[in-house]
């Protein structure tokens, strides 16, 4: 891959302390959001899923010492080959694609973490795609040279966090608790490893972690006890390839496949299952906390 030769060197001020503006590119690369739009636009037609994997790349950057693209650079001890990502993490060769299309157009001007932001939201929650929500992407980022490993591994999330876990775990990183639970709502597309969920099928079992009996005979078949490791079940098996509030609804019923999903509902935290509740019952409530939540993100991971 050639990130690190495409690299956002110093060319602009750092975004540490500095305000960062949807009209960044305006003058310097004015046709930025036409170029990515088109380009991502045709990859989800090919492959709806990317989309996601689009999401959880940005998001994943993010919560690593902020957005700065380093989950792009390449290395064996680098954020790629974190627990968190190993074989999961996916997209880069897109990205890729992308940045070179960009680079031919405004060579040396546009941040690969500023590409990540935009690719993220035009993949997976423009209604130009997937009839989501979207919101204005602000841009100044610079690109890191260095990714730890080590820090991806100890920042990033796991699936087995509860309520409490998964709240203390946002607001390290700047983020309510209304974020937070707005923001599991992208896991309204995409799939998942049986990895991250064979415990809740055959256990143990975390305290509070409850599944509707026929959700769980239905993962079975495609996750058995003894292998399958990889294979992949849909993270909102109603409507896996539209962004709406369906997986919120999941969540009442007990079919959450995550446990750090189903634990915003059956968990501890009365706080999160109100919110779950709220966003199951509008989803233009939903939309519009996750659309604030996006630019609170934006502006707190810089």
């Amino acid at each position: 891959m050639s990130f690190v030769l495409v690299l956002f060197l110093a060319l602009h001020g750092s975004a540490l302390g500095q305000t960062l503006s949807s009209s960044f590119y305006d003058s310097s690369c004015p046709n930025l959001t036409t170029i990515v739009r088109a380009a991502v636009q045709q990859a989800v037609q090919a492959e709806a899923r990317i989309a996601a994997s689009f999401v959880r790349l940005h998001f994943h950057d993010c919560f690593v010492n902020g957005c700065d693209a380093s989950i792009l650079l390449d290395g064996a001890n680098l954020e790629q080959n974190a627990r968190p990502n190993a074989g999961s993490a996916r997209g880069f060769d897109i990205v890729d694609s992308i940045k070179s299309s960009v680079e031919s157009s405004c060579p040396g001007v546009v941040s690969c973490a500023d590409l990540l932001a935009l690719i993220a939201r035009d993949g997976k929650l423009s209604k130009s795609t997937l009839n989501g929500p979207s919101w204005t992407v602000v841009f100044g980022r610079r690109d890191s040279l260095t990714a730890s490993q080590s820090a991806a591994n100890a920042n990033l999330p796991p699936p087995t966090l509860n309520a409490s876990a998964l709240i203390t775990s946002f607001q390290n990183q700047g983020l309510s608790t209304t974020d937070m639970v707005a923001l599991s709502g992208a896991h309204t597309i995409g799939q998942a490893q049986c990895t991250t969920f064979k415990a809740r099928l055959y256990g143990p079992f975390q305290r509070g972690d409850q599944m509707d009996q026929s959700f769980n005979t239905s993962l079975q078949s495609s996750c058995p006890s003894s292998n399958g490791d990889t294979n992949l079940s849909p993270l909102d098996v109603q409507t896996p390839t539209s962004f709406d509030n369906r997986y919120f609804r999941n969540l009442q019923n007990r079919r959450g496949l995550l446990f750090s999903d189903q634990t915003l509902f059956s968990g501890d935290q009365a706080s999160t299952r109100n919110l779950v509740n709220s966003y199951a019952s509008s989803q233009s409530t939903f939309f519009q906390d996750f659309g604030n939540a996006m630019v609170r993100w934006a502006i707190s991971m810089c």
